[in-house]
């Protein structure tokens, strides 16, 4: 029960005025993110024409990193971290958690109100269910679509890798530097490529050896081809040896591995739509329905057995979901 002197009418007011602050600021966020990594490689030549230094472009393309060691959940932290690295999301791991924490507590405080359900939310099973709802909206949904970001850019760049490596191949033998051959793949392969190999010439620029800077993109992107990549041009820096050539192998063997993987996921793509599907739809599912109808879940909280309910069918979504992955997770 509020005070006296506090009227419910005003504090509707603040919290709808909070939520449309922290909507319009995660739609800002969005555009950002989706349509600012298509704009990078056009704005890194543009500050290159204005004669900018290597420090403002590696601040103008990397995306912005977490401490995990000052961080309280640091799995988590670094979990998060690397699917954005991987879906190309420039905000903070840190800042995107927070975002959702202060997105799931709102949700839990402001649904009750304008649902009209706040009479019904007496006991412990009301409250484990707004928390969940809340936690679907503000942390699962959020997690889902990173995920899916994540999948869809890293099959691009994938797809993409092959082609680069002949472009790099071709400017190796045309004469070109590695430094030169890299520009040149920048300015010919679109996004996603084009701004991560972007950010590995402007580090280059910034006084990084081509090692670590290449060692920097496979920790950004982590997947097989690109690990290959550094790991044949690292040898090569070492012993010698011509590079075009290591490169002209490593992309038959890419086409190869890669013509063995399409081949895998066809076999494999029904089990990862059924675990897609079955990871997704209970979530969205439970979401829907408490959101149209809440009363269907809130006549029976009051039953002894809705408690043990709950806990049993979470318990039992989390096994089915890390089961499902370990059996689709098919490593090339």
């Amino acid at each position: 029960m509020l005070p006296d002197f506090i009227d419910p009418e005003y504090v509707l007011y603040g919290i709808v005025f909070l939520a449309v602050v922290l909507l319009a600021e995660g739609g800002f966020l969005w555009w950002r993110d989706t349509y600012g990594p298509k704009k990078r490689v056009s704005k890194r030549m543009a500050m290159l024409e204005r004669g900018a230094t290597s420090e403002e472009i590696i601040t103008a393309l990397r995306r912005q990193s977490t401490d995990v060691s000052k961080s309280l959940l640091p799995s988590v932290i670094r979990y998060l971290d690397a699917r954005m690295n991987q879906a190309g999301i420039r905000m903070s791991a840190q800042r995107m958690l927070t975002i959702m924490a202060s997105v799931t507590m709102l949700i839990g405080f402001l649904f009750p109100l304008l649902g009209g359900i706040t009479g019904q939310v007496r006991s412990a099973g009301a409250v484990l269910l707004i928390v969940l709802f809340a936690g679907g909206i503000g942390i699962a949904l959020p997690v889902l679509a990173i995920n899916y970001l994540a999948a869809r850019r890293l099959k691009l760049l994938e797809k993409q890798f092959p082609t680069a490596l002949d472009v790099l191949v071709r400017g190796l033998r045309a004469g070109y530097p590695i430094t030169g051959a890299l520009e040149l793949v920048v300015s010919e392969m679109p996004d996603p490529l084009s701004s991560e190999l972007g950010l590995v010439l402007a580090e280059m620029n910034y006084g990084y050896p081509l090692r670590d800077a290449l060692v920097n993109l496979s920790e950004r992107v982590q997947t097989q081809d690109i690990n290959m990549f550094v790991v044949s041009v690292s040898i090569q820096t070492e012993t010698g040896g011509s590079l075009s050539e290591i490169l002209d192998g490593l992309a038959k063997v890419i086409r190869d591995r890669a013509a063995m993987v399409l081949k895998v996921r066809a076999l494999a793509s029904e089990g990862k739509m059924t675990g897609a599907l079955l990871t997704a739809m209970p979530i969205i599912t439970f979401i829907g329905v408490f959101w149209s109808t809440p009363e269907f879940y809130l006549d029976v909280v009051d039953d002894p057995w809705f408690m043990p309910g709950v806990i049993g069918i979470v318990f039992l979504f989390t096994l089915g979901v890390v089961v499902m992955n370990r059996l689709i997770a098919i490593k090339v």
